[in-house]
């Protein structure tokens, strides 16, 4: 189970971590996880040849047997290793998941929960301007990690100091770390779940409710065949221009468009930030596109969703099978949780 708040690095580290298990003769699976329906992840996971579900509607913790179907679906394909993410706005996770799922350690062998960290992100939830609810996320995913990861490090090669000489330091992107960091959560060195939380559950509520939730999905049949480079990036810079303009935080917005010839996925992680890009780009041009679009921000659903819509209206080409949901988070309610560590019973193994 990899954790961090939006916009760490979790699912490129679980794709790049799938690779290396690739490499090494091992069969991985990957399992996804969003308040809401149509996930840019997860199709990229299966894009990637990864087998792939995802629990939606809700955080692991509020679906929990929902967690626990899908890793029985991947189950099937007797995976060596099922590597799974929580929402980014998530936390309470060793007391709401990985407490319960060492009920089932007769079935599964978990991990030591890793919690990632985006340095620049930490920056600014540490400054004097941070948003209050964001960073409140943030600290308390990072108190119950079992093992704390800086992401990014081809951009960021120094550790943040306020975490302290034990953090790991990793890049998805170069794998730099990354085969180190399977090795250590692999080996069971380390305890899965040794911390719980004492959390404020009106206080976790506010702070998720503070932000704003889209996922939009289209089946796009443009009048001029473009690639998908040609149709995705300037779509994707008019709404980061317009949320930017009209004052919207943007904390992860991330797209993905395919077309018969291959996809490409954008991402960023911030109003300043410049984009990632990533997939199996081609050149050849196609009229038909599926396009998925996610974005996590701060600020009015009915804006965010203003802009999104009116972006597809304009498309030239005729949006059909478009789908959007737009919302704030709500309440969360774990179907369980435990209110101490686990620890085998007597006569148990």
């Amino acid at each position: 189970m990899v954790g961090g708040f939006l916009g760490a690095g979790k699912t490129t580290l679980l794709l790049a971590a799938a690779e290396e298990l690739r490499r090494r003769g091992m069969r991985p699976a990957v399992i996804l996880n969003d308040q809401g329906e149509d996930l840019v992840d997860t199709t990229v996971a299966r894009l990637q040849g990864l087998e792939a579900q995802d629990v939606t509607g809700g955080c692991f913790c509020c679906r929990f047997s929902d967690l626990l179907r899908a890793m029985n679906r991947v189950a099937v394909n007797s995976p060596d290793v099922i590597l799974a993410e929580p929402v980014g706005s998530c936390t309470d996770i060793s007391a709401t998941i990985l407490q319960p799922l060492q009920e089932y350690s007769a079935s599964w062998r978990l991990a030591p929960y890793t919690v990632l960290v985006d340095p620049s992100r930490a920056d600014l939830l540490f400054g004097e301007n941070a948003d209050e609810n964001q960073r409140f996320l943030f600290l308390k995913q990072i108190e119950e990690a079992d093992l704390i990861c800086a992401t990014k490090a081809d951009l960021y090669p120094s550790t943040p100091e306020r975490f302290g000489s034990h953090v790991r330091r990793i890049s998805a992107k170069t794998g730099v770390g990354v085969a180190e960091w399977l090795d250590e959560v692999t080996s069971a060195s380390l305890h899965a779940g040794s911390k719980l939380l004492e959390i404020d559950y009106e206080r976790y509520a506010e702070a998720e409710a503070a932000l704003v939730w889209l996922n939009l999905r289209a089946h796009v049949q443009l009048e001029e065949a473009k690639c998908p480079a040609d149709f995705l990036f300037p779509l994707f810079d008019r709404l980061h221009g317009q949320l930017t303009a009209k004052g919207i935080d943007i904390v992860h917005m991330k797209a993905v468009d395919q077309t018969a010839a291959g996809f490409v996925k954008i991402a960023a992680c911030g109003n300043a930030q410049s984009p990632e890009i990533s997939g199996c780009a081609s050149s050849e041009c196609s009229s038909d596109h599926q396009l998925l679009v996610n974005i996590r921000a701060v600020g009015p659903a009915h804006s965010v969703r203003e802009i999104v819509e009116t972006n597809m209206h304009q498309l030239t080409g005729d949006p059909t099978g478009f789908t959007i949901a737009c919302f704030h988070p709500s309440p969360p309610k774990p179907e369980r949780r435990a209110s101490q560590l686990w620890r085998p019973r007597i006569g148990s193994t």
